[in-house]
């Protein structure tokens, strides 16, 4: 076995790499209504959200076939190269993003380019979240493998933090006029600095020691995880509505629907994306002890009976700190699944078919229910004229991985397969 020197080099150098990844992807969603103003000719300001948000979707879209190939590569070629080939790939489409002329420029060539760029970079996407929650799971020692696995999604959270804190600091220094100009690029350009950085990185590990004896050991037939990849599928649901709704989307609801203006809506997004940050590894720790199962039910129990009356406390606006407390507590509520998932995702799986079949699951399970979670939210809210109708959505995705989860094995203290 590893030492434990190399074990908490392999992770960190694995966790700052996703931390980078997962800015450039999710970054875009913080100027959804500035993109929407650059690269849709509309009077009507929700219909631009609407395009915007489309096309944050659209994204997802490719997750399923990046999980498919790059799921296989890392399956074949190692954990190690296809984390290198995603990051690389998610840097070209964010930069692409950033130097993109709007549609005042170019016309429909512009919006055209855009979803091109969106594409570039859910392929990469689709890839990387499987392949560095194999990566990180498979390093960890036997009993600490929640722990460990867990920097997985601390780190997308990091993500977010950056992406958030990058916003509320453009929004609070730069003019309305210039942000809407050229101050909205200026994340997406940041993406090359951070593809050499992340790239590094990942280019001086070395590869997983569970993928390195299960290569040299007799060869493993994968085809009987059709089941737990639908598990997988049904585990996610919950997991990646709740990220997009509660997370990604709420600066533009809070500052839509809350009064509160849309510095201080990425404020209060930060501060609950920091709980999270901060929780995750806590509670993955935890569920090394008591198990998997019970953070995973008690996360979607919270949503299923509290999703709906924290909406309306939200919507009541009761100004900036009750809505960041709120926020908190969502971060909290996420932070519970999101410590205990990636560790009970990578568990459902044998080694040699864990890439294969776990990244396209998780991945289209994203793409239909958390990639077009904004733009189903703001069509909900359209259509019913309601703007706690998003909460029925979070509700019912809850209820659905309840269930699944309920039937689970729990495998905190079984050894990877």
């Amino acid at each position: 076995m590893p030492g434990r020197h190399e074990t908490r080099k392999a992770v960190f150098a694995a966790t700052i790499g996703n931390v980078l990844e997962w800015y450039d992807f999710g970054v875009y969603v913080f100027f959804a209504a500035t993109i929407g103003h650059t690269f849709f000719p509309s009077a009507d300001h929700t219909s631009l959200l609407l395009a915007s948000f489309g096309v944050f979707g659209v994204g997802f879209l490719m997750r399923p076939l990046g999980g498919v190939i790059i799921g296989r590569f890392g399956d074949t070629h190692g954990r190690k190269a296809a984390l290198t080939l995603t990051i690389m790939t998610m840097a070209f489409g964010t930069v692409m993003v950033g130097v993109l002329p709007g549609y005042a420029s170019i016309g429909m060539v512009a919006p055209v380019l855009l979803v091109v760029a969106r594409l570039i970079q859910g392929f990469s996407a689709g890839g990387e979240w499987g392949g560095s929650t194999a990566f990180m799971a498979e390093w960890a020692p036997h009993g600490h493998r929640g722990w460990y696995a867990s920097f997985q999604q601390a780190s997308i959270a990091m993500s977010l933090v950056l992406g958030s804190a990058t916003g509320a600091v453009l929004s609070s220094i730069l003019t309305p006029a210039d942000l809407a100009s050229w101050g909205w690029r200026i994340p997406f350009l940041l993406g090359i600095v951070l593809a050499l950085i992340g790239g590094y990185l990942r280019r001086n590990v070395d590869e997983t020691p569970v993928y390195r004896a299960a290569k040299e050991g007799p060869e493993e037939a994968t085809t009987h995880s059709f089941w737990p990849a639908l598990r997988a599928f049904g585990f996610t649901i919950h997991w990646t509505v709740a990220f997009y709704i509660l997370l990604s989307y709420m600066p533009t609801f809070t500052s839509q629907h809350a009064g509160i203006s849309q510095a201080e809506a990425l404020w209060a997004n930060m501060i609950c994306v920091l709980v999270l940050m901060v929780l995750i590894p806590a509670f993955g720790a935890l569920s090394d002890r008591v198990g998997r199962k019970p953070l995973l039910l008690l996360s979607c129990a919270f949503f299923v009976i509290l999703t709906r009356p924290l909406f309306a406390a939200i919507v009541s606006q009761p100004g900036f700190a009750m809505i960041a407390s709120i926020q908190a507590l969502f971060g909290a509520a996420i932070a519970l699944y999101s410590g205990a998932g990636p560790a009970a995702i990578v568990e459902m799986f044998p080694t040699l078919g864990r890439s294969s079949w776990m990244t396209p699951a998780y991945a289209l399970s994203v793409a239909i229910f958390g990639g077009f979670a904004p733009f189903i939210a703001t069509w909900l809210i359209a259509l019913t004229g309601s703007p706690i109708a998003p909460a029925y959505y979070v509700m019912a995705a809850s209820a659905v991985s309840f269930l699944v989860d309920w039937q689970m094995p729990e495998t905190a203290h079984a050894d990877l397969r």
